[in-house]
């Protein structure tokens, strides 16, 4: 895969469901069920489906997309909406990001998503912001956090992350997606990473959205 054709646009895309999906009857639930997958797989770009539901209280699941333009994304959710289960959906929340080679990794791998890995059961979904501070340090400081900060991060192999920037494109810096089967890994990460230098300069890391994996189907019909 060349370097140009690895340039994609992530998309976060959380709903809530309308409570009157739940006085439909489970034979027309199921058929809009499908509809939906025909329509995302049919699509032609790249998607990722998980499950909120008792988790958090301002979203039940999630889409995750990935295309090499906004356009393509926008066109998907347009279908989405127009189906039968498009009529019963709220937008919770909404991501937008792309990827970038990273300014401190210079070995930075293809993201797990994009090489369509084996999907882990988990996805913790991470919005993130830095300080002004942080960009005024001098380029050699920054490299100099960055290294404690990965080597950290190296000591969790079963960690999957997908790093893509917001910069100019949507509210936050960074959107981070950690991708792992053990969220408690997740969660020891987390406090790893608060003990070194680049915590400090942490401007805002909220929310922070834990995902269960799901296929279309059993994601839909398991909304009520």
């Amino acid at each position: 895969m060349s370097e140009k054709s690895e340039q994609y646009f992530f998309n976060f895309s959380f709903f809530k469901v309308d409570p009157k999906w739940r006085w439909m009857a489970d034979l027309a639930k199921e058929e809009s069920a499908k509809e939906v997958e025909n329509i995302i797989k049919n699509s032609g770009i790249m998607f990722r489906t998980y499950s909120n539901l008792g988790l958090r209280d301002d979203t039940d699941f999630l889409f995750w997309f990935a295309a090499p333009t906004v356009e393509e994304i926008q066109t998907v959710i347009e279908k989405l909406y127009k189906t039968v289960f498009g009529k019963y959906i709220i937008p919770s929340m909404t991501y937008l990001s792309c990827t970038r080679p990273s300014f401190y990794v210079q070995d930075q791998k293809t993201l797990g998503f994009i090489k369509g890995d084996n999907q882990k059961k988990h996805v913790i979904v991470y919005p993130f912001t830095k300080t002004r501070e942080w960009y005024l340090l001098p380029k050699e400081k920054r490299q100099e956090i960055m290294d404690e900060h990965i080597a950290v991060s190296r000591k969790y192999p079963q960690i999957v992350l997908n790093t893509t920037y917001s910069f100019g494109i949507h509210d936050e810096d960074f959107m981070l997606a950690f991708e792992v089967d053990d969220i408690r890994d997740f969660q020891d990460l987390i406090m790893d990473l608060r003990e070194t230098q680049v915590s400090t300069y942490v401007k805002n890391d909220i929310p922070m959205i834990v995902c269960v994996k799901k296929d279309i189907i059993p994601l839909i019909t398991s909304l009520g």
